[in-house]
């Protein structure tokens, strides 16, 4: 489809929006469908963006289908799918949902007009990884010290694993707790 090849080189979507919190920038779905109306327009083609939801061990998916369409009726399709968080901090169900979408979508659009997002903080690597041994002791020291300072929290992690002190938590629930408050922001 020409008309598609033409978008695709003529699209630029900068990442102007930024996360404070990571410190990095993006673009966000809107962003994409703000810079693709007036390429669309101009290349008389329509875009229609649809999502599907599944469950898969208990875990719900939404895959984004984004389709562009010409006038002679040639249509491409690009999916992309995301899992949505059973919670999350400061957000109703209902948001949670509608974030999950935007980002599946983000990506489908992403698929379909060849935006690169290489250096998107989801595709970013470290410079130099730490060694497992190394990165489990970060984390087991920012828990020793936020549970030190918070008594409900510690008394929630302990419950959570039967285990009557933090010594007592193997590697893996060191982890899985670290990124579970990472994932809620109580965690850098």
């Amino acid at each position: 489809m020409k008309e598609l090849i033409n978008i695709q080189s003529a699209l630029n979507v900068p990442k102007t929006q930024r996360n404070e919190f990571g410190k990095y920038n993006y673009r966000s779905c809107e962003d994409i469908l703000e810079a693709v109306k007036p390429l669309l327009l101009e290349n008389n083609c329509f875009l229609f963006i649809s999502d599907s939801l599944s469950e898969i061990n208990g875990k719900v998916y939404i895959t984004a289908k984004a389709t562009i369409k010409n006038l002679e009726g040639q249509e491409i399709s690009v999916t992309a799918s995301a899992r949505e968080e059973d919670t999350k901090k400061g957000m109703d169900s209902a948001q949670i949902t509608g974030s999950t979408s935007s980002y599946a979508r983000k990506y489908a659009l992403n698929g379909l007009f060849c935006i690169d997002d290489a250096k998107d903080i989801d595709g970013d690597k470290p410079e130099k990884e730490k060694p497992k041994e190394e990165i489990l002791s970060d984390q087991k020291r920012i828990l020793l010290d936020k549970t030190a300072k918070d008594i409900k929290l510690l008394n929630n992690i302990l419950t959570r694993y039967n285990k009557p002190s933090m010594s007592e938590l193997t590697d893996d629930m060191i982890t899985e707790t670290y990124d579970a408050m990472k994932q809620k922001g109580l965690v850098e």
